[in-house]
Protein backbone atom coordinates (compact mmCIF):
# COMPACT_ATOMS: atom_id res chain seq x y z
CA UNK A 1 0.00 0.00 0.00
CA UNK A 2 1.26 3.34 -0.79
CA UNK A 3 1.34 6.03 1.77
CA UNK A 4 2.46 9.20 1.97
CA UNK A 5 1.74 10.74 5.10
CA UNK A 6 2.41 9.95 8.78
CA UNK A 7 2.68 11.40 12.42
CA UNK A 8 4.92 9.35 14.96
CA UNK A 9 6.18 10.16 18.47
CA UNK A 10 9.80 9.65 18.78
CA UNK A 11 11.70 10.28 22.29
CA UNK A 12 15.45 10.11 22.49
CA UNK A 13 17.05 8.64 25.66
CA UNK A 14 17.46 10.43 28.99
CA UNK A 15 20.69 10.83 30.29
CA UNK A 16 21.29 8.34 33.20
CA UNK A 17 22.03 9.64 36.64
CA UNK A 18 25.32 11.42 38.43
CA UNK A 19 26.31 8.93 40.78
CA UNK A 20 26.72 10.20 44.96
CA UNK A 21 30.13 8.22 46.05
CA UNK A 22 33.08 8.62 48.56
CA UNK A 23 36.20 6.86 48.06
CA UNK A 24 36.68 4.35 50.43
CA UNK A 25 40.22 2.57 50.81
CA UNK A 26 42.04 1.64 53.67
CA UNK A 27 45.01 4.30 54.82
CA UNK A 28 42.80 6.77 53.07
CA UNK A 29 40.96 8.92 55.35
CA UNK A 30 38.33 10.94 53.84
CA UNK A 31 39.15 10.08 50.26
CA UNK A 32 36.43 12.68 48.88
CA UNK A 33 33.61 12.50 46.46
CA UNK A 34 34.36 10.29 43.69
CA UNK A 35 30.76 9.68 41.95
CA UNK A 36 30.64 8.71 38.30
CA UNK A 37 28.77 11.32 35.74
CA UNK A 38 25.66 9.57 33.83
CA UNK A 39 25.69 8.77 30.44
CA UNK A 40 24.14 10.69 27.58
CA UNK A 41 21.08 9.17 26.08
CA UNK A 42 20.75 7.59 22.88
CA UNK A 43 19.66 10.35 19.71
CA UNK A 44 16.60 9.46 17.33
CA UNK A 45 18.13 9.28 14.00
CA UNK A 46 16.65 9.54 10.38
CA UNK A 47 18.31 8.16 7.59
CA UNK A 48 17.37 7.81 3.83
CA UNK A 49 16.81 4.64 2.67
CA UNK A 50 16.73 4.49 -0.90
CA UNK A 51 15.10 1.07 -1.05
CA UNK A 52 11.76 2.35 0.50
CA UNK A 53 9.02 4.05 -1.59
CA UNK A 54 6.04 4.30 1.02
CA UNK A 55 5.71 5.50 4.42
CA UNK A 56 3.46 2.32 5.17
CA UNK A 57 5.69 0.93 7.94
CA UNK A 58 4.19 4.07 10.27
CA UNK A 59 0.86 3.18 10.43
CA UNK A 60 1.83 0.22 12.45
CA UNK A 61 4.44 1.74 14.99
CA UNK A 62 3.78 4.99 16.05
CA UNK A 63 6.38 5.27 18.96
CA UNK A 64 9.98 5.32 18.71
CA UNK A 65 12.32 5.81 21.80
CA UNK A 66 15.98 5.81 22.14
CA UNK A 67 17.54 3.76 25.62
CA UNK A 68 18.79 5.32 28.27
CA UNK A 69 22.12 6.46 29.24
CA UNK A 70 23.61 4.51 32.19
CA UNK A 71 23.90 5.68 35.56
CA UNK A 72 27.37 6.68 37.25
CA UNK A 73 28.95 4.45 39.89
CA UNK A 74 31.59 4.88 42.00
CA UNK A 75 35.12 5.03 41.71
CA UNK A 76 34.39 8.02 38.87
CA UNK A 77 33.12 4.92 36.87
CA UNK A 78 30.67 7.05 34.08
CA UNK A 79 27.57 5.25 32.74
CA UNK A 80 27.17 4.22 29.50
CA UNK A 81 25.84 6.57 27.13
CA UNK A 82 22.61 5.29 24.89
CA UNK A 83 22.59 3.78 21.58
CA UNK A 84 21.46 5.89 18.62
CA UNK A 85 18.71 4.29 16.69
CA UNK A 86 17.54 4.80 13.74
CA UNK A 87 14.63 5.65 11.74
CA UNK A 88 14.82 4.21 7.95
CA UNK A 89 12.51 7.30 5.39
CA UNK A 90 12.37 7.12 1.50
CA UNK A 91 13.89 9.93 -0.06
CA UNK A 92 12.91 13.16 0.00
CA UNK A 93 10.41 13.13 3.47
CA UNK A 94 9.83 16.44 4.77
CA UNK A 95 10.28 15.83 8.63
CA UNK A 96 7.52 18.73 10.19
CA UNK A 97 7.06 19.14 13.91
CA UNK A 98 3.11 18.53 14.26
CA UNK A 99 1.65 21.10 16.26
CA UNK A 100 3.75 23.80 14.87
CA UNK A 101 4.17 22.42 10.88
CA UNK A 102 7.83 23.76 11.41
CA UNK A 103 9.81 21.94 8.79
CA UNK A 104 12.72 19.75 10.91
CA UNK A 105 14.45 18.26 7.96
CA UNK A 106 14.39 17.52 4.27
CA UNK A 107 15.80 13.99 3.75
CA UNK A 108 16.46 14.47 -0.17
CA UNK A 109 20.01 15.10 0.52
CA UNK A 110 20.91 11.45 2.14
CA UNK A 111 21.99 13.30 5.21
CA UNK A 112 21.14 11.33 8.55
CA UNK A 113 19.09 13.93 10.57
CA UNK A 114 19.16 14.17 14.60
CA UNK A 115 15.73 14.52 14.99
CA UNK A 116 15.86 13.94 18.95
CA UNK A 117 18.81 14.84 21.13
CA UNK A 118 19.74 12.29 23.79
CA UNK A 119 19.29 14.14 27.26
CA UNK A 120 23.02 14.80 28.83
CA UNK A 121 23.86 12.19 31.96
CA UNK A 122 23.76 14.13 35.14
CA UNK A 123 26.91 15.31 36.99
CA UNK A 124 28.45 12.74 39.53
CA UNK A 125 28.93 14.32 43.44
CA UNK A 126 32.80 15.33 42.61
CA UNK A 127 31.39 18.31 40.36
CA UNK A 128 29.89 20.10 43.42
CA UNK A 129 32.68 19.87 45.78
CA UNK A 130 33.82 23.18 46.57
CA UNK A 131 36.45 24.63 49.39
CA UNK A 132 33.29 24.78 51.28
CA UNK A 133 31.32 21.90 50.53
CA UNK A 134 34.27 19.02 50.50
CA UNK A 135 31.47 16.54 51.18
CA UNK A 136 28.61 17.09 48.52
CA UNK A 137 26.24 14.36 49.71
CA UNK A 138 23.79 15.02 45.93
CA UNK A 139 24.75 14.64 42.52
CA UNK A 140 22.54 15.56 39.42
CA UNK A 141 19.56 13.57 37.78
CA UNK A 142 20.52 13.34 33.85
CA UNK A 143 18.61 15.60 31.48
CA UNK A 144 15.27 13.64 29.83
CA UNK A 145 15.71 13.47 25.99
CA UNK A 146 13.93 15.45 23.92
CA UNK A 147 10.51 14.57 22.37
CA UNK A 148 8.49 15.51 19.65
CA UNK A 149 5.45 14.47 17.66
CA UNK A 150 6.67 14.74 13.97
CA UNK A 151 4.78 14.45 10.57
CA UNK A 152 6.07 12.95 7.66
CA UNK A 153 4.98 13.83 4.42
CA UNK A 154 6.68 11.95 1.00
CA UNK A 155 7.23 14.41 -1.41
CA UNK A 156 8.68 12.67 -4.90
CA UNK A 157 11.69 13.80 -5.31
CA UNK A 158 11.01 14.17 -9.85
CA UNK A 159 12.58 16.72 -12.52
CA UNK A 160 8.88 16.35 -14.48
CA UNK A 161 5.63 15.95 -13.39
CA UNK A 162 3.28 14.96 -16.23
CA UNK A 163 -0.54 16.41 -15.13
CA UNK A 164 -3.91 15.67 -17.19
CA UNK A 165 -7.09 13.68 -16.71
CA UNK A 166 -7.09 9.93 -16.63
CA UNK A 167 -6.74 8.03 -19.23
CA UNK A 168 -4.87 10.83 -21.77
CA UNK A 169 -1.66 8.95 -21.63
CA UNK A 170 0.30 9.76 -19.06
CA UNK A 171 1.62 5.87 -17.90
CA UNK A 172 2.11 5.26 -21.86
CA UNK A 173 4.73 8.04 -21.82
CA UNK A 174 6.20 6.74 -18.92
CA UNK A 175 6.65 3.36 -20.21
CA UNK A 176 7.96 4.53 -23.48
CA UNK A 177 10.61 6.66 -22.42
CA UNK A 178 11.91 4.69 -19.09
CA UNK A 179 12.27 1.73 -18.01
CA UNK A 180 9.01 2.18 -15.51
CA UNK A 181 6.34 -0.44 -16.31
CA UNK A 182 3.19 1.38 -14.97
CA UNK A 183 -0.15 -0.52 -15.31
CA UNK A 184 -1.80 0.53 -18.52
CA UNK A 185 -5.64 -0.22 -19.15
CA UNK A 186 -8.55 1.96 -21.00
CA UNK A 187 -10.18 3.01 -18.04
CA UNK A 188 -9.97 5.64 -15.64
CA UNK A 189 -7.85 5.52 -12.38
CA UNK A 190 -5.46 2.36 -13.71
CA UNK A 191 -2.62 4.04 -11.78
CA UNK A 192 -3.11 4.81 -8.00
CA UNK A 193 0.40 5.41 -6.91
CA UNK A 194 2.91 7.81 -8.41
CA UNK A 195 5.18 6.45 -10.71
CA UNK A 196 8.80 7.05 -11.34
CA UNK A 197 10.91 6.74 -14.69
CA UNK A 198 14.39 7.37 -15.37
CA UNK A 199 14.16 8.99 -18.90
CA UNK A 200 17.94 8.62 -19.90
CA UNK A 201 19.59 10.26 -23.03
CA UNK A 202 23.16 8.80 -23.48
CA UNK A 203 26.37 9.78 -21.96
CA UNK A 204 25.32 10.08 -18.12
CA UNK A 205 22.52 12.18 -18.91
CA UNK A 206 18.64 11.96 -17.06
CA UNK A 207 15.99 13.15 -15.43
CA UNK A 208 13.45 11.87 -13.30
CA UNK A 209 9.37 11.76 -14.73
CA UNK A 210 6.53 11.28 -12.37
CA UNK A 211 3.14 10.31 -13.71
CA UNK A 212 1.14 11.85 -11.18
CA UNK A 213 -2.64 10.11 -10.97
CA UNK A 214 -5.58 10.60 -10.31
CA UNK A 215 -6.20 14.38 -11.65
CA UNK A 216 -9.86 15.68 -12.10
CA UNK A 217 -12.02 18.44 -11.61
CA UNK A 218 -12.11 18.94 -7.74
CA UNK A 219 -9.07 17.49 -7.11
CA UNK A 220 -7.56 20.01 -5.13
CA UNK A 221 -10.21 20.01 -3.23
CA UNK A 222 -10.09 15.90 -2.55
CA UNK A 223 -12.08 14.48 -5.43
CA UNK A 224 -10.95 11.50 -6.75
CA UNK A 225 -6.80 10.85 -5.91
CA UNK A 226 -5.68 14.47 -6.85
CA UNK A 227 -5.62 15.52 -3.20
CA UNK A 228 -3.62 12.78 -2.20
CA UNK A 229 -1.63 12.96 -4.83
CA UNK A 230 -0.79 16.75 -5.78
CA UNK A 231 2.43 16.89 -3.33
CA UNK A 232 4.21 15.12 -5.32
CA UNK A 233 3.91 17.74 -8.53
CA UNK A 234 5.65 20.02 -5.88
CA UNK A 235 9.21 19.35 -6.04
CA UNK A 236 8.81 19.21 -9.71
CA UNK A 237 10.84 22.00 -11.96
CA UNK A 238 8.38 21.57 -15.01
CA UNK A 239 5.06 20.52 -15.53
CA UNK A 240 4.25 18.53 -18.84
CA UNK A 241 0.44 18.82 -19.23
CA UNK A 242 -0.70 15.60 -21.65
CA UNK A 243 -4.34 16.08 -23.52
CA UNK A 244 -6.50 13.73 -25.34
CA UNK A 245 -6.57 15.79 -28.62
CA UNK A 246 -9.06 13.80 -30.37
CA UNK A 247 -11.23 14.40 -26.95
CA UNK A 248 -11.97 10.55 -27.47
CA UNK A 249 -14.16 10.77 -24.03
CA UNK A 250 -16.19 12.91 -25.23
CA UNK A 251 -14.42 15.75 -22.97
CA UNK A 252 -12.76 19.07 -24.70
CA UNK A 253 -8.80 19.27 -24.30
CA UNK A 254 -8.94 23.33 -23.89
CA UNK A 255 -11.54 22.45 -21.49
CA UNK A 256 -9.80 19.68 -19.67
CA UNK A 257 -6.50 21.89 -19.66
CA UNK A 258 -7.89 24.88 -17.80
CA UNK A 259 -9.78 22.67 -15.26
CA UNK A 260 -6.19 21.34 -13.87
CA UNK A 261 -4.62 24.36 -14.42
CA UNK A 262 -7.60 25.72 -11.61
CA UNK A 263 -6.81 23.13 -9.39
CA UNK A 264 -3.30 23.40 -9.37
CA UNK A 265 -4.21 27.03 -8.67
CA UNK A 266 -6.50 26.21 -5.82
CA UNK A 267 -3.88 23.62 -3.92
CA UNK A 268 -0.71 25.78 -3.63
CA UNK A 269 -0.90 28.98 -6.33
CA UNK A 270 3.18 28.34 -6.99
CA UNK A 271 1.79 25.27 -8.86
CA UNK A 272 0.07 27.06 -11.21
CA UNK A 273 3.16 29.14 -11.79
CA UNK A 274 5.44 26.36 -12.66
CA UNK A 275 7.04 26.32 -16.14
CA UNK A 276 4.35 23.67 -18.53
CA UNK A 277 5.09 21.98 -22.01
CA UNK A 278 1.48 21.14 -23.84
CA UNK A 279 1.54 17.81 -25.69
CA UNK A 280 -1.50 16.80 -27.47
CA UNK A 281 -1.86 12.88 -27.63
CA UNK A 282 -3.35 10.34 -29.94
CA UNK A 283 -2.85 12.28 -32.84
CA UNK A 284 -3.93 9.53 -34.56
CA UNK A 285 -7.66 9.98 -33.37
CA UNK A 286 -7.91 13.39 -33.95
CA UNK A 287 -8.35 15.38 -37.17
CA UNK A 288 -6.56 18.38 -38.87
CA UNK A 289 -9.60 20.91 -37.63
CA UNK A 290 -8.66 19.21 -33.68
CA UNK A 291 -4.87 19.58 -33.99
CA UNK A 292 -5.13 23.08 -35.53
CA UNK A 293 -7.65 24.17 -33.06
CA UNK A 294 -5.22 23.01 -29.96
CA UNK A 295 -1.86 24.71 -31.81
CA UNK A 296 -3.32 27.87 -32.24
CA UNK A 297 -4.50 28.25 -28.77
CA UNK A 298 -1.73 26.53 -26.73
CA UNK A 299 1.11 28.68 -29.22
CA UNK A 300 -0.97 31.94 -28.71
CA UNK A 301 -0.70 31.51 -25.31
CA UNK A 302 2.89 31.25 -24.24
CA UNK A 303 3.29 27.38 -24.39
CA UNK A 304 5.82 25.32 -25.28
CA UNK A 305 3.71 22.64 -27.88
CA UNK A 306 4.07 19.28 -29.06
CA UNK A 307 2.08 16.45 -30.41
CA UNK A 308 2.58 12.70 -30.40
CA UNK A 309 0.97 9.05 -30.22
CA UNK A 310 2.76 7.98 -27.42
CA UNK A 311 1.71 3.82 -27.66
CA UNK A 312 3.53 4.21 -31.14
CA UNK A 313 6.52 6.32 -29.87
CA UNK A 314 5.73 9.05 -32.51
CA UNK A 315 6.67 12.06 -30.99
CA UNK A 316 7.98 10.80 -27.81
CA UNK A 317 11.64 11.70 -28.47
CA UNK A 318 11.31 14.75 -29.90
CA UNK A 319 9.38 15.39 -26.52
CA UNK A 320 12.09 14.07 -24.38
CA UNK A 321 14.89 16.12 -26.13
CA UNK A 322 12.31 19.66 -25.77
CA UNK A 323 12.29 18.42 -22.05
CA UNK A 324 15.98 18.01 -21.46
CA UNK A 325 16.41 21.29 -23.34
CA UNK A 326 14.08 22.83 -20.94
CA UNK A 327 15.16 21.46 -17.40
CA UNK A 328 18.43 22.94 -18.54
CA UNK A 329 17.02 26.54 -17.87
CA UNK A 330 15.67 25.70 -14.94
CA UNK A 331 16.84 25.56 -11.36
CA UNK A 332 17.48 22.48 -9.19
CA UNK A 333 14.57 20.41 -7.20
CA UNK A 334 13.51 22.30 -4.76
CA UNK A 335 14.49 22.06 -0.94
CA UNK A 336 12.69 22.59 1.71
CA UNK A 337 14.43 25.00 4.24
CA UNK A 338 14.59 24.28 7.98
CA UNK A 339 12.60 26.23 10.45
CA UNK A 340 12.87 27.10 13.94
CA UNK A 341 10.23 25.94 16.24
CA UNK A 342 8.70 28.75 17.79
CA UNK A 343 9.80 29.01 21.63
CA UNK A 344 6.33 30.43 22.77
CA UNK A 345 4.33 27.48 21.75
CA UNK A 346 5.93 25.95 24.91
CA UNK A 347 5.25 28.33 26.97
CA UNK A 348 1.72 28.93 26.11
CA UNK A 349 1.39 25.09 27.33
CA UNK A 350 -1.39 24.48 29.54
CA UNK A 351 1.03 22.65 32.09
CA UNK A 352 3.17 24.93 33.26
CA UNK A 353 4.08 23.13 36.44
CA UNK A 354 7.91 23.00 37.81
CA UNK A 355 9.68 21.56 40.63
CA UNK A 356 12.38 23.15 43.06
CA UNK A 357 14.52 20.65 44.99
CA UNK A 358 17.34 22.40 47.47
CA UNK A 359 20.59 20.26 48.10
CA UNK A 360 23.17 22.10 50.17
CA UNK A 361 22.62 25.38 48.86
CA UNK A 362 21.79 24.64 45.04
CA UNK A 363 18.18 25.06 43.54
CA UNK A 364 17.42 22.41 41.23
CA UNK A 365 14.74 23.69 39.09
CA UNK A 366 12.79 20.92 36.76
CA UNK A 367 9.88 21.62 34.16
CA UNK A 368 9.28 19.18 31.20
CA UNK A 369 8.04 22.28 29.38
CA UNK A 370 10.73 24.55 30.54
CA UNK A 371 13.39 21.77 29.27
CA UNK A 372 12.13 22.50 25.59
CA UNK A 373 12.81 26.20 25.59
CA UNK A 374 16.25 25.85 27.10
CA UNK A 375 17.17 22.82 24.36
CA UNK A 376 16.01 25.79 21.50
CA UNK A 377 17.49 28.47 23.29
CA UNK A 378 20.94 29.83 22.46
CA UNK A 379 22.40 31.29 25.64
CA UNK A 380 25.56 32.85 24.04
CA UNK A 381 22.52 34.91 21.98
CA UNK A 382 21.98 38.22 23.72
CA UNK A 383 18.38 38.31 22.75
CA UNK A 384 17.47 34.44 23.58
CA UNK A 385 19.24 34.56 26.56
CA UNK A 386 16.84 37.88 26.91
CA UNK A 387 13.70 35.57 26.42
CA UNK A 388 14.73 32.64 28.46
CA UNK A 389 15.04 35.16 31.86
CA UNK A 390 11.68 36.88 30.65
CA UNK A 391 10.08 33.62 31.00
CA UNK A 392 11.78 32.60 34.40
CA UNK A 393 9.80 35.47 35.72
CA UNK A 394 6.56 35.33 33.72
CA UNK A 395 6.35 31.54 34.84
CA UNK A 396 7.02 32.31 38.76
CA UNK A 397 9.69 30.26 38.59
CA UNK A 398 12.02 33.19 40.01
CA UNK A 399 9.35 34.30 43.03
CA UNK A 400 9.36 30.89 43.93
CA UNK A 401 12.98 30.51 44.30
CA UNK A 402 12.52 33.43 46.32
CA UNK A 403 9.80 32.28 48.45
CA UNK A 404 12.12 28.92 49.47
CA UNK A 405 14.26 31.41 50.65
CA UNK A 406 17.29 31.97 47.89
CA UNK A 407 19.90 34.14 48.85
CA UNK A 408 22.44 36.30 46.58
CA UNK A 409 25.37 34.08 45.57
CA UNK A 410 22.99 30.42 45.38
CA UNK A 411 23.35 28.68 42.64
CA UNK A 412 20.36 27.69 40.53
CA UNK A 413 20.64 24.79 38.38
CA UNK A 414 18.17 24.62 35.12
CA UNK A 415 19.25 21.18 33.49
CA UNK A 416 22.11 21.61 31.67
CA UNK A 417 22.26 25.79 32.99
CA UNK A 418 23.72 26.91 36.19
CA UNK A 419 24.17 30.46 37.60
CA UNK A 420 24.36 32.40 40.45
CA UNK A 421 21.71 33.91 42.14
CA UNK A 422 21.62 37.95 42.05
CA UNK A 423 19.30 40.69 43.28
CA UNK A 424 17.95 41.04 39.44
CA UNK A 425 16.80 37.67 37.38
CA UNK A 426 19.32 38.54 34.39
CA UNK A 427 21.85 36.93 36.17
CA UNK A 428 25.02 35.77 34.11
CA UNK A 429 23.81 32.46 32.80
CA UNK A 430 26.58 29.78 31.90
Amino acid sequence: MFVDIAKIKIKAGNGGNGAVSFRREKYVAAGGPDGGDGGRGGNRVFEVDDNLSTLADFRYKRKYTAPNGEDGSGGRKNGRRGEDLIIKVPRGTIIREAESGAVMADMSDGKPFIAAKGGNGGWGNPHFATPTRQVPRFAKNGIPGEEWEVSLELKLLADVGLLGFPNVGKSTLVSVVSQAKPVIANYHFTTLTPVLGVVSLGEGSSFVMADIPGLIEGAGDGVGLGHEFLRHVDRCRLLVHILDAAGSEGRDPIEDFEIINRELEKFDPELAKRPQIVVANKVDLADDEQLERLRSYFTDKGYEYHTMCAPICEGTSELVSAIWNRLSTLPPIKRYETESIPLEMFEKQNDKGFTIRVEDGVYFVEAPWLLKILQRTDLDDYESLQYFQRVLTSSGIIDALRERGINEGDTVSIYAVSYTHLTLPTSDLV
